[in-house]
């Protein structure tokens, strides 16, 4: 990680707060492309990944947006409470797990809340290169809580973006089927949980490979009906115990073993494992249903008690 100085930090909606860093002494900073993402050592010394939302033909700053997650483990609170402008942050160099495809037919973006960053980065680009057309599905709660709400109403982006507010009633979510009956060009989604299952579930004839999804939600943050258990690694003596709050992948990394990974939220298929048995909660969005038998995605999905046995 390199100390990149903090230039601007603002509230630019309800609990999301606006980062641009800079280089301290004013060079280029690492080229990036979109979709990318940066590690940082956030003030209170977690580590986190944030999604770079500002077009790549820029190297002079990297823009991100943080939301304060209540129920997370203090990372985000204390970038949104801690870091100011002025400050030095620690931030890596540029990877991207995301990244936008060669799609001559166009692209479907679909960004739920904070969602929006790696999306937003992707529209961008497209714009100041005059890359194929876009369509941008921007679903939030309220307009209080939609980062760059005015720039998107903006009229660079006439046409091209359809900004939807449900007021947190399901009964006013909208409906993305006419965007996705057709398969079209590539489908980029971001956002919670189940907006990603609903947009998967629309998207069930479509070819993989031109539906691509990004979680921005911690995996590790335990859930109300999380159990702690075992995994029992095959061909070995050794069981581990994963405790509530702890993923099969961290557990593994405390054990000594070296597991691929990347994105740790479920989404790019890195920590692919082979299931041997074993009651599984899969909670990714990478695995088919007929792969949860023989496949696990270590980085999220669980046991649901009892014993986990898989193949390294």
């Amino acid at each position: 990680m390199r100390d990149l100085r903090v230039e601007r930090a603002e509230t630019i909606a309800q609990d999301v707060r606006l980062f641009e860093l800079r280089d301290s002494s004013g060079g280029d900073l690492p080229a990036f492309t979109a979709g990318a993402h940066v590690s940082l050592r956030t003030p209170n010394g977690e580590e986190r990944k944030y999604s770079l939302c500002n077009d790549p033909h820029e190297r002079d700053r990297y823009v991100i947006a943080v939301k304060r997650e209540a129920n997370g483990r203090g990372g985000s609170a204390s970038m949104c409470a801690d870091l100011n402008a002025g400050d030095l942050l620690p931030v890596s160099d540029p990877a991207n797990d995301f990244e936008l495809a060669a799609s001559p037919a166009g692209y479907t973006f679909i960004a739920g809340g904070i969602g929006i960053t790696p999306l937003l980065s992707m529209a961008r680009f497209l714009l100041a290169s005059g890359g194929p057309s876009f369509k941008l599905y921007y679903l939030t709660r309220n307009p209080e809580m939609t980062p760059f709400l005015d720039e998107l109403k903006g009229p660079e982006f006439r046409g091209k973006v359809i900004i939807h507010h449900d007021q947190g009633d399901m009964a006013n979510a909208y409906d993305l089927w006419p965007a996705l009956e057709k398969p079209k060009g590539h489908v980029y989604c971001c956002g919670p949980k189940g907006l990603m299952d609903a947009v998967r579930d629309m998207t069930g004839h479509w070819s993989a490979s031109a539906v691509h999804f990004e979680a921005f939600t911690d995996g590790s943050i335990a859930q109300v009906e999380d159990e702690a258990f075992k995994v029992r690694i095959q061909g070995t003596d050794e069981v581990l115990d994963v405790p509530v709050g702890v993923t099969i992948l961290e557990a593994l990394r405390n054990g000594g073993h070296v597991v691929p990974s990347s994105c740790e939220s479920g989404s790019c298929g890195s920590c692919r494992t082979r299931l041997v048995s074993g009651d599984v909660d899969h909670r990714d969005l990478v695995l088919t249903a007929g792969e949860y038998e023989t496949n696990i995605m270590v980085c999220v999905s669980r046991g649901r008690g009892g014993e986990v046995v898989i193949e390294l």
